[in-house]
């Protein structure tokens, strides 16, 4: 019997490699190339701008270019989904909610950042210029304020990073 079963899986896998042969190719996908220039910046109420790469942020992970304000400094929130940044130009910090700033690490142009789900933070330009980062967050965005109440908090969607 054991011989059966090697000699069924010896002929079994050269005919399957066979039949892959046989089937259609994999069609790569195109490039996407946007040069900076053509990005569609969406500015929410409190001036930080959006322009989407891939995917819509208020309903899946998704890939954005994200420009703050010089200065804005967010209120301590967290997010539901973890966030991963390059920072492009200006420099930023983000420290978890109620540690001083003068202990933040300074990220600037090339910088790395992940600020895991649910840690209370707060993200700030502290640059003369504005600051832009290329976001990707692994699930949809959200902005989810900490209020007085330890481990408490309210949802505003569209709002700041």
């Amino acid at each position: 019997m054991k011989n059966r079963n090697s000699y069924i899986l010896g002929l079994s896998v050269p005919l399957l490699l066979g039949l892959s042969a046989l089937a259609d190719p994999i069609t790569p996908l195109p490039i996407t190339a946007i040069q900076a220039s053509h990005l569609d910046w969406q500015v929410t109420g409190e001036g930080v701008a959006f322009a989407a790469l891939r995917g819509d942020r208020f309903v899946e992970p998704y890939m954005a270019m994200v420009r703050l304000p010089a200065g804005l400094v967010s209120p301590p929130h967290t997010k539901s989904t973890n966030m991963f940044g390059v920072v492009l130009s200006g420099t930023m910090y983000h420290v978890p909610a109620g540690e001083d700033q003068a202990n933040a690490v300074p990220l600037s142009a090339g910088s790395y950042y992940q600020i895991p789900a649910g840690l209370a933070h707060v993200s700030s330009c502290v640059s003369k210029e504005e600051c832009i980062t290329f976001l990707y967050q692994d699930g949809n965005f959200d902005f989810l304020p900490v209020t007085e109440q330890p481990n408490t908090v309210t949802p505003i969607s569209g709002e700041a990073p």
